[in-house]
């Protein structure tokens, strides 16, 4: 069985397998964090699991030609070297400087991750043989795709290190989690800010939604006003 990397507990998981990325950007909007949506991630397939896990960083630069050949694959510092240090449970975070005209992972390096038990990939860049790539089951995260390789636009120069990914700083062990909204990334400073919080959140927010579908005006109800938090506050007790 995979094991989970010590920097986020399964019970934690759990928790935030049932918040969704706007609840969390909210959760985090409150405490002043602006900026932890990456641009640019997308799922790549509108029905694949949505993932949580610590980031696992890879940074891209632009290509330089004595460095951007296909003979860079076998260097000790490769995507491929990187994928032999993921963790399981962990999501892959690749800066691509938003390219989009060269696909950084193909099907190969995608079954190699999700034999490696990595949660997911997200980026914001490409990726090439898509459909080879959601034949191996990968949760992914990203722009679309391009058949040229990553040689053919970007230079793979480390992995683990603080990145910038979609406008947003990731640094390794951040938490991401992704949906169908895309993916956002939680300070592990904030982690259990968000535990405690996001999911009174989304039960608030479901209470409301019954509200409105009773026929309830958004005044007051949206965002709540004394009264109306007095009555969910019995609702709870009911």
């Amino acid at each position: 069985m995979a094991t989970t990397p010590n920097s986020i507990t399964p019970g934690a998981i759990n928790i935030l397998q049932h918040v969704t990325t706007a609840t969390i950007t909210t959760v985090l909007l409150k405490k002043g964090l602006r900026n932890v949506w990456m641009r640019g991630t997308a799922p790549l397939s509108a029905d694949q699991p949505r993932v949580v896990g610590p980031a696992f960083t890879l940074r891209f630069v632009p290509a330089r030609e004595d460095l951007s050949t296909p003979a860079s694959w076998s260097s000790p510092i490769s995507t491929r070297a990187a994928i032999e240090a993921m963790p399981s449970g962990c999501v892959v975070v690749t800066d691509a400087m938003g390219v989009t005209d060269a696909g950084i992972f193909g099907d190969i390096l995608c079954a190699r991750m999700a034999k490696r038990a990595v949660s997911g990939l997200v980026t914001d860049g490409v990726l090439r043989d898509v459909d080879g790539v959601l034949g191996t089951g990968l949760s992914v995260w990203c722009q679309g795709a391009a058949a040229p390789p990553s040689v053919a636009g970007l230079t793979f120069v480390s992995w683990q290190e603080p990145i910038g990914c979609g406008g947003v700083a990731v640094f390794p062990d951040d938490i991401v989690v992704a949906d169908a909204d895309g993916a956002v990334i939680i300070p592990q400073a904030l982690l259990d800010h968000v535990l405690a919080e996001a999911p009174e959140q989304e039960r608030v927010e479901e209470w409301i939604m019954e509200e409105v579908q009773n026929g309830a005006s958004l005044p007051g109800l949206y965002p709540m006003d004394e009264e109306t938090k007095a009555r969910y506050e019995a609702s709870k007790k009911t």
